[in-house]
């Protein structure tokens, strides 16, 4: 059932050293993700800070992994895997996170990771994530839009935690953002000026070849990133 799946995500932080090893699992673990069991859907993601979504936004010291489960049990195996492992062997810091589908709308990659959850009520914490394919003759359009947005963003109340996310540095843009709770992100996302005015002309001018939208609520998280606990 849609109902029962669950996400992770995982968040690694590398030293410099350690950038040829990360890159090299990126290509890798593919092949040993399609074979996991329970797996639905995931994406080897790199980070930035999502200010501009150029690629001087990239952070070649912090990779990520998105996956969708079929259920918790899934989850829970798979933590104790070989990708996991070999991550944590080059990485010195990770951050993990837990979540439930609450909502979603939209594609990724052709899909929809996180099914149609049935509507339900969350008092926690909650986590939005958002993906783009930019259609490329508007792409210039996009990124001028960008910047007042992503300030607004960070100095939105209610934020704990953002981060840009990507499959690759220019074109395919997301963002992960964790916020103390529905509110907080609902007025962000419908009562900011700058979002709003971003997502009329989104409509209007056709900035997108595939989008998605999902609201998860965050279940558990634990560990750092820049050495500290984005939610503490």
């Amino acid at each position: 059932m849609t109902s029962r799946r669950v996400a992770t995500l995982h968040v690694w932080g590398v030293p410099g050293r350690a950038v040829p090893a990360a890159l090299v699992r990126m290509a890798a673990d593919r092949r040993a993700l399609r074979r996991t069991p329970g797996l639905r859907f995931a994406k080897l993601l790199g980070t930035g800070s999502g200010r501009t979504f150029t690629v001087r936004d990239a952070d070649p010291r912090r990779w990520a992994l998105l996956a969708v489960w079929d259920d918790a049990p899934a989850a829970d195996a798979f933590e104790g895997g070989d990708v996991l492992r070999r991550w944590r062997r080059i990485a010195d810091e990770q951050w993990a996170a837990r979540l439930r589908p609450l909502a979603a709308r939209g594609r990724w990659s052709r899909e929809e990771p996180f099914g149609r959850p049935w509507p339900q009520r969350w008092d926690g914490p909650v986590a939005a994530v958002t993906r783009a394919r930019l259609v490329p003759r508007k792409a210039l359009a996009f990124w001028r839009a960008v910047p007042p947005v992503s300030a607004d963003l960070h100095a939105s109340p209610g934020l704990r935690f953002a981060l840009g996310i990507g499959e690759a540095p220019i074109g395919l843009q997301g963002t992960f953002s964790v916020w103390d709770s529905a509110a907080a992100l609902n007025s962000f996302a419908y009562d900011r000026a700058p979002h709003a005015a971003v997502v009329t002309r989104t409509a209007q001018e056709g900035w997108y070849a595939e989008e998605l939208f999902a609201r998860l609520a965050l279940l558990s998280a634990a560990g750092t990133v820049g050495g500290r606990d984005p939610l503490g």
